[in-house]
């Protein structure tokens, strides 16, 4: 399906106002940008809407360095829902769409979307050679009938919330800093498949996610972590890495959940990354790696009775 025919399988009805972008990770500054949305929607009675993709352009798109998603597009779906979007367009980025002009594009958005306004982030571009930039976009609104508000960014510590800021965080293991430029704990949703058994043989047995290759991760290593079953958070202990002790391999998630005994093989499992307790690390046996899991435990109860509180 071409995106023109995605956008067309839309029919708004009433006028709208729209934000575009990826909104990968739905941050603080996505979340401020969409307040104004809603805030300006509400006032002017039109209907709030959301154009996104379905994968980052940097993956299509030649010559550009590529880049893990932070949030599923099932995630990020959930979370612009949550901010009060009343509908989203993901369209599938494609060359042919990255040729379009932004005049051509603003076009097709008042005609299938009845796009009568936008509200766009300062460093926001779209169309051919990101030609439609801030100015340019509020000359064509001032041309064809439509307006735009560029919404500043959002800085903690003088630095801007963003994407790249957020990525950079992850691959430190700098959880606290993701969770504060996000709102939230790090959420990784996956299948749980079956592992080769090394941590049941040493008495604790991990859920084995299988991770998408385009999911960005935090830096390897081990977390306190909240794992969702059943719609009920449980403590849990969360290693990420090559596992050197076992003579390394490709890089795996595993998952211990503190005192739980059930089957989840298959099923969905999300886990929510509170915290980096120690990197990766080689042992020289499994009885020495047996003394830091349980004193990577011990670490993470003190995590949670503190959050607890």
């Amino acid at each position: 399906m071409s995106f023109k025919e995605e956008l067309a399988a839309f029919s708004p009805r009433q006028d709208t106002l729209l934000a575009i972008g990826v909104f990968d990770g739905v941050h603080l500054g996505h979340k401020a940008l969409l307040s104004e949305l809603k805030r300006q929607a509400d006032e002017k009675g039109l209907a709030t809407g959301v154009v996104t993709f379905r994968k980052h352009p940097a993956t299509i798109l030649p010559h550009q360095q590529w880049l893990a998603h932070l949030t599923s597009l099932a995630e990020k779906i959930r979370l612009l829902r949550e901010e009060g979007v009343a509908f989203i367009v993901t369209l599938s980025f494609t060359i042919e769409l990255a040729q379009v002009s932004a005049e051509h594009f603003v076009g097709l958005l008042q005609k299938q979307l009845k796009m009568r306004g936008l509200v766009i982030g300062a460093d926001f571009a779209l169309g051919r050679n990101r030609e439609g930039d801030a100015a340019t976009l509020i000359r064509l609104g001032r041309d064809t009938g439509f307006g735009v508000t560029v919404v500043p960014p959002v800085k903690l510590s003088g630095e801007i919330v963003s994407s790249t800021a957020i990525r950079n965080a992850l691959a430190g293991g700098d959880m606290g800093k993701v969770q504060r430029m996000t709102g939230r704990y790090f959420r990784l949703e996956e299948r749980v498949v079956t592992g080769n058994g090394r941590g049941a043989d040493l008495g604790y047995p991990t859920a084995n996610l299988d991770t998408d290759p385009e999911q960005a991760l935090p830096a390897d290593g081990v977390y306190a972590t909240w794992a969702h079953v059943d719609n009920k958070p449980l403590r849990a202990v969360t290693s990420i890495g090559h596992r050197p002790t076992f003579g390394g391999g490709e890089r795996i998630v595993e998952v211990y959940i503190m005192g739980y005994q059930g089957n989840l093989y298959g099923s969905r499992l999300k886990i929510d990354i509170i915290e980096r307790l120690r990197g990766e690390m080689r042992f020289d046996s499994a009885t020495a790696l047996t003394a830091q899991i349980e004193d990577d435990i011990k670490k993470a109860k003190g995590i949670f009775n503190t959050l607890d509180r």
